[in-house]
Formats: structure tokens, sequence, C-alpha cells
């Protein structure tokens, strides 16, 4: 059975319904957005048959009351794809945080449970375990340093009624990408159209290969997506499976703030209640001026400095309040330890 026209929404989180680009200059290419049977997966594309049988649905119950759960809820889904035969899984870390319970839909609905492995923050990207052995199919991972804007892409996933979804489209742009929680990529990848089962999909070429892992869904209607490299992933996939986390890239400061930049400024739109920020004092609506005696206007300015430390290191923060600038000593930590992994 095939069905075709407009999908019905993908994983929908209050995290990043809130996110918005400028609208693309260029115009959105015609998009085939299909609903596939995985029966008849063998009308489907080549560049999907290709990645098809790697791409998984997850269903993950995520700790009640957690700070996790309180903003983007304690039962998440998505899609994942299969990297290494034994059952390793690729797909976004927020799907993740907190996890209690992982369940993983195959496209010819074979279901396993999982297990969380390996989260790396920094680029929003994580590792499940697959509890069958296996052998699993394994997608092909592409180079994503060769991507071009322009170039044609498919954005493969799995939905909530476990049909697999296929979106033709191009990458629109290649661009560094910022966000409120603490999170930038120097390059992401932006494509256009988006798709409706956007979170953990993945980013094929025309040959099949996974060149990108689709994180957000961006803008206004028509949506694009955002998509982080494949090139993010492939130097540290080994340390992730084996310690849980990237242990050769030294770990960042964390504060627990959400930054937004309005009005000329750069402002605390929130604090997290696990965060060392709230407290040292830094509070919502805080104008932040200075980072360790460097005046920062945007976003960036304030990531760059930030992440010139390492964490555990105090971070001097000027904030302006109303009328009154304030330097608040913040003692940072490793936001990783807030997330370990179980134990197998």
């Amino acid at each position: 059975m095939r069905r075709h026209g407009p999908a019905g929404p993908g994983v929908l989180l209050a995290l990043v319904l809130t996110l918005a680009l400028p609208a693309p200059a260029p115009a959105a290419p015609a998009a085939t957005d299909r609903r596939v049977h995985p029966a008849d997966v063998s009308g489907l594309p080549s560049y999907v048959q290709r990645v098809a049988p790697s791409i998984v649905a997850l269903k993950v119950r995520n700790a009640e009351g957690a700070a996790s759960s309180l903003r983007l809820g304690s039962r998440r889904s998505g899609s994942g794809v299969i990297f290494d035969a034994r059952g390793y899984v690729l797909t976004v870390s927020y799907l993740l945080l907190d996890a209690v319970a992982i369940e993983a839909q195959g496209y010819r609905g074979r279901t396993v449970g999982a297990r969380l492995v390996g989260l790396d923050l920094d680029t929003g990207l994580g590792v499940i375990k697959l509890e069958d052995p296996g052998p699993w199919p394994v997608a092909t991972l592409g180079r994503s340093e060769e991507a071009v804007a322009g170039m044609r892409t498919g954005t493969v996933g799995i939905d909530d009624d476990g049909d697999l979804v296929h979106v033709v489209g191009q990458l629109q742009a290649i661009q560094r990408f910022s966000a409120y929680w603490e999170y930038m990529l120097d390059r992401a990848f932006v494509i256009s159209p988006a798709s409706p089962g956007w979170g953990g999909s993945a980013v094929v070429n025309e040959r099949g290969e996974v060149v990108g892992v689709v994180s957000l869904r961006l803008g206004e209607p028509p949506y694009t997506n955002l998509a982080i490299p494949i090139e993010k992933f492939v130097p540290g996939k080994d340390e992730l499976i084996g310690a849980g986390r990237i242990v050769s890239r030294p770990p960042r400061p964390w504060l627990g703030l959400y930054a937004v930049e309005a009005h000329g400024g750069l402002f605390v739109s929130e604090v997290s209640p696990l965060g060392p920020a709230a407290r040292a004092g830094v509070l919502k609506g805080d104008r932040i001026v200075r980072v360790n005696g460097v005046a920062v206007q945007s976003r960036e300015d304030f990531y760059l400095e930030l992440w010139s430390r390492r964490a555990g290191d105090l971070i001097e923060m000027a904030v302006q309040r109303a009328d009154r600038v304030r330097v608040i000593t913040v003692p940072s930590i490793d936001r990783h330890t807030l997330y370990r992994p179980r134990e197998p």
C-alpha cells in the first residue's frame, strides 16, 4: 500500500518549534514527499532503497520530572540510522536525554529494545545499541565534507505510524548555526524542503550515502531542516561506543542559561534549574555584556569566548540589570555529567 500527499506531524518538540531562521532567498525545490508501506519498498528510488533497511523508528520513555522532560516531554519519538552491524544506531541527542527505556522498530516492522550508549552534546548526536546482536543492515556513511550547496538530497526516516517517509530536496545552504541552549555548529546543513518526520532522519546523497542527520525544523512554512553533517560523528564514533562520550575533546564549560539576541544585545531568556548560572545569581532578563572581560554582542561571540575555557573553570559574566552592570562569577560544569548512559 502506498499513500501520497502531505504527511502528518513527526516529532514535535516545544524546544525546537520556537527556532526560526530568516526566510531563504532561493525558492524551495519541488518536493517528493511519500509515505510508503514497508512491503512496497521495491518501488522506492534507488537512494532510498540503499538506506531504508538501516533506518529505525525510535520510541523513547524519559524520566518523569527530569528537566529535559519538562521541556521536551517524557515520551519522545524520532528516527535513527544503523551504522554498525552489531546494532549501533545514530540519532539526535535530545531524544535520548534522561532516557529510561528505548524501543526501535525497523522498516519491516521488527521491534527490539535498545539502550543508550553515548551522547555528544556538543554536536547534538547520540548512539544507542539494539539489544538483538544482529548482524544488522548497515548504512554507508558518506563524506559530508564534499557536500556543496545545491546538491540533491534525500531525507529518509520512519514516522510514528511505522511508515517509511522520504523527501527529495536539496542542500540549500552550508552555514554556522547557533541556538539558545549553549549550542553551536561551525558547519551545518540547511535542507529544503523539510521532512514531516525529521528528528534523527538520515540525509543521503544520490548514492544513498548518509551525509547528515536531521536535527531541527526551522523557520515558517514552508519549513527547512537543520542537519548535522556526518563529519561531526565519524571521527568520534568509536569513542562514543567505548566511553559513552568524546574523551579526546576537552569538555566545554556549561553554564545552564538560554541566550537570545534582541534589541541589539544578548539577553538571558531563561536559566536551567540544573545549571550553575542559576545558583550563581544570573537572572532572566539580564543582558550579557562581557565574558571573562571580553565584550560580547552576539550569541556567537558569547559561545566562542565561553568555550575558549574548559569545564570547571570560573567564568566571569558581566551583566546589565536595570541601570547597573554586575559581575557574576559562575563555576562552570561539564554538562555530560548530568546525562550518564545506563550500564549494559
